[in-house]
């Protein structure tokens, strides 16, 4: 897996071969295909793990009991932070969806839907309880706040001045000032 991230990240997935997949983790093809019955698998389960990984993670914050602003804001944070350390991953995604294969395509934007509705219900909770404001759908303050995660692999570097957990904290701080009531 992490040799295919690489690849896949510094080539292309179009790009990148099976045999230059296992030369480069030192395995065989009977090795790769013991675990993924096909490229298209392995990219697959790329997507998969980053997904499962923000999943698990937005579901412990949604949980937790906590006020609504303290569980939306370490959410909007987490997304960033993950994001950034999974940087290879996020390029990946972004770039090769399209070359997944129709019914693996349609799996992964599922799982992204859940991500996103669960965001989205703690901004809604906090609407309705009066603690966010209310002018704003629900769905398009999700996509604000997406858009900034989804862009993160074109322009974060970590030798930059700033440290996941700074841009993090920025970006999970602008979303909760265009909350504000």
């Amino acid at each position: 897996m992490a040799a295919a991230t690489r690849l896949f990240s510094e080539r292309g997935y179009d790009r990148t071969s099976v045999q230059e997949i296992v030369e480069a983790a030192g395995v065989t093809k009977g090795a790769l295909y013991h675990y993924f019955g096909s490229k298209d698998d392995l990219l697959h389960e790329i997507y998969g793990r980053l997904l499962r990984l923000q999943q698990d993670r937005l579901d412990g914050y949604a949980d937790a009991d906590e006020p609504v602003e303290a569980r939306l804001r370490r959410a909007a944070a987490d997304v960033v932070v993950t994001t950034i350390d999974n940087l290879d991953d996020a390029r990946i995604f972004f770039r090769s969806m399209h070359q997944l294969s129709p019914e693996k395509q349609k799996q992964v934007r599922a799982e992204r839907r859940r991500y996103h509705e669960r965001f989205r219900d703690l901004v809604a909770e906090g609407q309705r309880r009066g603690v966010f404001n209310a002018a704003t759908p629900p769905d398009l303050v999700v996509d604000y706040h997406f858009g900034s995660v989804h862009h993160l692999s074109t322009w974060y570097r970590p030798d930059g001045r700033l440290s996941p957990q700074e841009v993090a904290d920025h970006l999970a701080d602008l979303l909760m000032r265009a909350l504000r009531p």
